[in-house]
C-alpha cells in the first residue's frame, strides 16, 4: 500500500531508498511530503529551522511528481523528495528575507537558478530555512526571525550561516538540504550539527538568484544526512551526469588512494579542544586501515591566510551593500551592519595583498594534491559554542573553511566523532571540479564508521 509505514520509520530512510519505494509504489510523493509536513509542525517549534514552509505548493508539487512517475516520467533521484533552501535564495512566490529586517516582504518572483534545477529534477521545495542575517555574524537574537537551535543541544550554536539548513537535516525534518558558503557557512553548521556539507567547486553551481555577499568567494551546496545524499544533491543542482557525475565512484575502495594530512593546521593550535584532535587523527587512522596511503603536509599558515580571506570578504560585501548601508541603514540588524560596514577600512592596497595571498595558498594547495588525490583537515577546533556567548557580542569560533572559498576546490565537510554529546567534523578536499574523488573517500569513511548513523535526542 502507497501509504503504508510510520512517519518514524519513513522519514528516517535515505533518498535512495525513499526513491525505490517512490519508484515501486509503496510510498508516494504526497504522502512523504504529507509526513515530512507533520514532523516539521512537531519538531520546529524547538528547533526553529525554518522560515517559512510552503503546504500548499509542496503538496501540489508533491500530486504532479507523482502523477509524472506514475505516467512513466522519471525525473531522477530526487524526484518527489522534499528538499528545503536557505533564506539567501530565492524561491518564486517566498520572501528572501536573508533575516534582515528590511527584508520581510521580499517576495522573489522567479526561481533562483539552483531551484529551477531541483524542480526539473523533480524535488519538491518544501520552503525556507534560517539563515544569520545577510550571512554574516551570529546567532542575533534581534535579527528579523530568532535564531534556530542545534538539535544535539539547544543551548549551543548551529553555525552559520547555513543554520537551517543543518538543523533540518540534523533534527530529521529533511534528508537533504540547499545552503551557501562565503568563509565556511556550509561546512561550519555540518561540523556543529553533525550532518554533511559539500562546498563546490567555485563556478560548478550557479549563483543567479541567489544573494551576494562576496561575489569571488561566494558558493552555493547541499547540506544533506550523508556522503551519498549531498552527492546526489550536487549532480542535480550542478547538472553532472555521467563520468562528470560526484556519484560515479560512489562504493569505489579507497586502497591505494594518497591522503594528504594536514595536521599541522590544528594540531598545536592552542585553541583546539584535545578531543578534536583525537577524533580526526583517529578518522585519517581508519582511512589507511581501508588501504588508503596516508602522508603528512604541511598546508601554509592559517592566521595569515584568514585574515587576508577576512579582508576580501568585508571589502566585496561593504562594495556590495554600500549604498544601502548609507541611505537605509535601519534595514539591518546592528551586527550585520557593524560586520559589512567593516570593510570600508580595507584599502585597496590591503585588499591587493589579500588576494596575493590567496593566490600563493591555491598554487600552494594545488602543488600538494599533485602528490595527493585528496588532502584531509580538521573542520572547526572546537565542538559547537553555548549560545550564552554569543548574547551581549559577537564570537569568532574557530575553523579552518575560508581559505578553500579563495582557492576554489571543492570540500566535503563530515562529522568524525563526537564530544560530550557534540558533533566533531573533517573535511575533505579535492582538486577542482574533482568532487568525484572527495565524495568515494567520504563515503568509504562514512560506511567503515557510524557517526552518521548517530541522531540527536527528540526535542
Amino acid at each position: 500500500m502507497a501509504g503504508a509505514g510510520s512517519d518514524e520509520d519513513i522519514l528516517d530512510l535515505d533518498i535512495a531508498e525513499l526513491g525505490r519505494r517512490l519508484r515501486d509504489g509503496r510510498l508516494s510523493s504526497l504522502g512523504l511530503v504529507e509526513r515530512t509536513l507533520r514532523r516539521i509542525a512537531e519538531c520546529d517549534p524547538a528547533y526553529l529551522a525554518f522560515y517559512a514552509v510552503a503546504t500548499d505548493q509542496a503538496l501540489a508539487n508533491a500530486t504532479k511528481a507523482d502523477a509524472e512517475l506514475g505516467a512513466g516520467h522519471d525525473r531522477g533521484p530526487l524526484h518527489g523528495i522534499p528538499v528545503g533552501i536557505k533564506d539567501m535564495i530565492d524561491v518564486a512566490g517566498l520572501a528572501t528575507t536573508a533575516n534582515a529586517p528590511g527584508r520581510r516582504d521580499a517576495l522573489a518572483v522567479e526561481d533562483a537558478e539552483v531551484v529551477k534545477r531541483l524542480r526539473e529534477g523533480g524535488a519538491v521545495i518544501i520552503g525556507k530555512l534560517a539563515t544569520y542575517e545577510w550571512g554574516t555574524v551570529g546567532p542575533d537574537k534581534r535579527g528579523l526571525f530568532p535564531p534556530a537551535r542545534n538539535p544535539w543541544s539547544l543551548e549551543h550554536i548551529t553555525g552559520g550561516s547555513s543554520s537551517g539548513c543543518a538543523v533540518a537535516v540534523a533534527g530529521g525534518l529533511l534528508r537533504t538540504s540547499i545552503g551557501s558558503d562565503t568563509g565556511g557557512s556550509v561546512r561550519g553548521p555540518a561540523f556543529y550539527c553533525g550532518v554533511v556539507g559539500f562546498k563546490p567547486t567555485t563556478g560548478s553551481v550557479s549563483k543567479h538568484g541567489a544573494l551576494t555577499m562576496s561575489p569571488s568567494m561566494d558558493h552555493i551546496g547541499p547540506m544533506s544526512r550523508t556522503v551519498a545524499e549531498a552527492a546526489v544533491t550536487f549532480d542535480v543542482i550542478a547538472g553532472r551526469s555521467g563520468e562528470e557525475a560526484a556519484t560515479r565512484l560512489l562504493g569505489r575502495p579507497v586502497a591505494g588512494l594518497k591522503i594528504g594530512y594536514a595536521r599541522n593546521w590544528f594540531a598545536c593550535d592552542h585553541q583546539v579542544m584535545p578531543a578534536v584532535v583525537v577524533a580526526v587523527d583517529a578518522a585519517v587512522s581508519l582511512l589507511s586501515q581501508l588501504g588508503a596511503e596516508v602522508t603528512e603536509i604541511e598546508l601554509p599558515d592559517y592566521p595569515s591566510l584568514e585574515v587576508a580571506a577576512a579582508a576580501i570578504l568585508h571589502k566585496e560585501s561593504f562594495d556590495f551593500h554600500a549604498d544601502a548601508l548609507r541611505n537605509h541603514p535601519e534595514a539591518y540588524g546592528r551586527r550585520a551592519f557593524l560586520s559589512l560596514a567593516a570593510g570600508f577600512a580595507v584599502t585597496d592596497a590591503e585588499l591587493a595583498t589579500a588576494r596575493q595571498i590567496g593566490s600563493d595558498f591555491t598554487r600552494a594547495v594545488n602543488r600538494l594534491l599533485t602528490g595527493s588525490d585528496v588532502i584531509v583537515t580538521v573542520g572547526a577546533l572546537t565542538t559547537a559554542l553555548e549560545v550564552a556567548r554569543f548574547e551581549k557580542e559577537a564570537v569568532w569560533t574557530p575553523m579552518r573553511t575560508i581559505g578553500f572559498n579563495i582557492s576554489g576546490h571543492p570540500v566535503l565537510a563530515m562529522p568524525v566523532g563526537f564530544h560530550e554529546g557534540l558533533p566533531i567534523g573533517m573535511q575533505i578536499v579535492g582538486r577542482h571540479d574533482d568532487e568525484a574523488r572527495v565524495v568515494q573517500v567520504g563515503h568509504a569513511f562514512e560506511q567503515a564508521s557510524d557517526f552518521s548513523l548517530q541522531r540527536p535526542p527528540k526535542p
